[in-house]
């Protein structure tokens, strides 16, 4: 009953929120054109409900430079001053509000992993599936990149076996106070969490 109340509230309140943010939207979009080019949307393929691929919105934080061999820099080389920022006030999120418009994600929920990821997750971790990503959950309040892939997915199930208002109400005001004291967004400062090999 209750998800099916969170699918229809999801979608009304990402909606208003994308009006009412639309300033800061449009500020942070020129910021990146200006400060980066375009594309000012990063999209990437990511892991859904039930295993459905779909591509994730987040505002582009990194440039495209390129070694002597025309790959791609690592991540952290990439990385620009702006999209610092931008990732440590979590304004890379907002786009996900799109998602969430969409029917790709909820508010609350695992979140979407690579889609590459999907056929590597052990037995008991696939039920993260189950349910809508989303663009926060009980693993990202819990310790985010610090926590390791096995503790992440076992918070994953925790919150989809305990699924409530209560507990999303819960989730939100945690995710606030993570953001507001910028714990755990990156496993260091310019290293992202590792890749995911499987066990």
């Amino acid at each position: 009953m209750y998800q099916n109340i969170k699918v229809i509230s999801d979608i009304a309140l990402a909606i208003l929120l994308l009006v009412i943010i639309l300033p800061i939207l449009l500020i942070t979009s020129l910021t990146i054109l200006i400060s980066m080019g375009r594309p000012v949307l990063f999209t990437q393929k990511r892991g859904g409900v039930n295993g459905i691929v779909f591509n994730i919105y987040k505002f582009r934080t990194m440039n495209n430079k390129k070694d002597t061999k025309n790959k791609l820099l690592p991540d952290n080389q990439r990385l620009t001053f702006i999209g610092n920022i931008i990732r440590k006030t979590s304004l890379d999120e907002l786009p996900q509000l799109l998602n969430i418009v969409k029917g790709n994600m909820s508010f609350i929920g695992p979140r979407p992993l690579l889609a590459s990821y999907i056929d590597k997750y052990p037995t008991w971790a696939k039920k993260r599936h189950s349910v809508k990503p989303g663009i926060t959950g009980l693993a990202q309040v819990k310790g985010r990149n610090s926590l390791s892939w096995n503790d992440k997915f076992k918070f994953d199930i925790s919150y989809i076996e305990n699924l409530s208002l209560k507990n999303d109400i819960i989730i939100i005001f945690l995710t606030i106070k993570v953001i507001l004291f910028r714990k755990n967004i990156n496993q260091t400062n310019s290293t992202p969490m590792k890749e995911y090999l499987g066990e």
